[in-house]
């Protein structure tokens, strides 16, 4: 079995902790209920919003939901929202996050 390294390639990340915190997520209007584009309300007909988080502690109403490619994810407050190299969003705890990602200064690519 072989070794490899990661490329290195700069992201865009956004650290989330409520709705509205992504900059795509403008709030728009869906039906009665303002949603973001990017991390939607959580809603699940099987875990009541009173649940208590088994990752980060906090009730299931502070949490945002997210599409990927993969599937959909939960969004914890304090997750990175990142945006990968072909547009794709993820969510990553920041433990993981700040295990695998430096700052790139002024913006460098």
């Amino acid at each position: 079995m072989g070794k490899f390294r990661k490329k290195p390639v700069i992201i865009d990340v956004t650290q989330w902790f409520k709705n509205g915190d992504h900059p795509k997520d403008n709030s728009h209007r869906n039906g009665t209920v303002w949603e973001g584009a990017v991390v939607r309300y959580f809603r699940h007909p099987d875990i009541a919003g009173a649940t208590i988080c088994k990752h980060c502690g906090h009730t299931m109403h502070h949490h945002g939901w997210i599409d990927t490619l993969e599937g959909g994810h939960i969004v914890c407050p304090g997750d990175w929202i990142i945006t990968g190299i072909k547009g794709e969003v993820y969510p990553c705890k920041s433990d993981i996050f700040e295990a695998t990602y430096d700052t790139v200064e002024n913006g460098a690519s």
